[in-house]
Parts: C-alpha cells; structure tokens; sequence
C-alpha cells in the first residue's frame, strides 16, 4: 500500500498558492505543465493506491480515471458564478461504488488545496434522484438512534458539518443534522478529516487516506447504498 517515496511533493501545495496569487488563463497557460506534473500525476498515483483498499470494502468501487468521475475540474464555470476568476485553487479525487454512477451519490474523497488536504464522506442532495434524497434522508429517519451513536463515535475525531437551506440559500451548520425533522431539512452531509501540508508529505500518507476511508466506509454504506446493515 504505501509507495517507496511521497506522492504528494511541496511543490504540489506551491502550485495552488501561486495559482491562489495568479488566477488567470496567462499563468495558467503558462504553468500547464507544473500542474499536470505536480497535482494531476500524484492524484492518479494515489487512485492507483487507494482503489485495491477501497475494493476489499466493497468490490463496486472501481476507477474511471480519466473519464471524469474520479477528480474534479480546475476549470470553474464562471457563466453564472459571482466569482469570475477561472479556476478552483483546490482539487478533488473521489471514490464511488458502480450502482451510484449516473446520479448525484455519496462519495469518500480526498481534496487538495495550498492549506492541506481532506479527507472524507460527502453527500449533496442535488436531485429528487439523487442517493441523498432516496436512500440517505428515508433511512436516517427510520435509523435515529444508530446514527446518534455514530454521531458520538465520530464528533470527536472528525471534522462534521451539514447544510440546510434558509430563504433559498444555503446555510452551514455545525455537528449533524439532530432528529427526523433536521435531517428532512439537510441538503448537504459531511464528515471528514484534516491533515496539514506535512503529513501529506509522507510516503506512508495514503495509510492515513485508506484508515480514514475504512472508517467512514459504515456512514458511505449508509448514505448511498441499497445494501445496508446496521
């Protein structure tokens, strides 16, 4: 599992500050190759790593890699945005089991930016379609008490915030949605962990990615598969 030198290099945190100072398609352009050698190589390398682990949990996650739902883009679609600088100074790589691909579903991810990385569980209900809004919402009403001890087994080492919406925006809330009526409300859950610049560096880091993803693996079945056992 753990590769003989580090994926992640500083050079990989130095791109996204300079692209933090410099967002602009002329830096870009001209930095193209600093990115594909330093964020977009090592983020393959580590779906190379990560995918064999995440299989022993559940055979459905399988890498697309350059098909798109794997990372995200750096390009931000600035057609409707307030903020029109052309590219995330972050990026992410998501793991997802087969029966969710083709619509909006949880997703155990690692994001990278110049302040460190993350790792974790997301879900958005983005969709009447979507995981969150079939499986996840309908079951977490229907399962309060398991999740009010996952609650208490996971606040303290991660990491846990949820999203409502107030008025037709949306409104960030700390810890996880309480009882029946806040999780009909959640249009958003997150549960993950922060690790700084340094502890990216390592050559055993994606240890930490893979403890993380084994440990969130129950809330992931919970949230987005149809298979699920408490």
């Amino acid at each position: 599992m753990t590769s003989e030198k580090a994926i992640f290099t500083a050079e990989t945190f130095r791109f996204f500050r300079e692209l933090k100072r410099n967002n602009s398609k002329a830096w870009m352009d001209e930095n193209r190759h600093l990115y594909k050698a330093h964020v977009v190589e090592p983020l393959r390398r580590l779906l190379d790593e990560l995918t064999p682990r995440a299989q022993k949990l559940h055979r459905g996650f399988s890498p697309s890699g350059r098909t798109g739902e794997n990372f995200s883009r750096i390009n931000r679609d600035i057609r409707f945005a307030n903020d029109k600088t052309p590219y995330y100074t972050h990026m992410y790589l998501y793991l997802r089991c087969d029966e969710t691909l083709g619509r909006p579903g949880g997703q155990l991810y690692v994001g990278i930016s110049d302040e460190g990385v993350t790792a974790g569980l997301r879900i958005y209900r983005e969709s009447r379609e979507s995981a969150m809004a079939c499986i996840c919402l309908p079951r977490a009403v229907e399962n309060l008490p398991w999740l009010a001890r996952q609650r208490k087994k996971f606040s303290r080492k991660y990491d846990c915030y949820w999203y409502s919406t107030e008025k037709g925006k949306w409104t960030k809330r700390p810890g996880w949605p309480r009882g029946a009526k806040e999780w009909k409300k959640a249009k958003g859950w997150i549960v993950r962990k922060r690790f700084s610049a340094s502890t990216a560096l390592r050559s055993t880091f994606p240890r930490d990615i893979d403890k993380v993803f084994r440990h969130l693996f129950p809330l992931y079945s919970f949230s987005s598969l149809q298979q699920w056992k408490p």
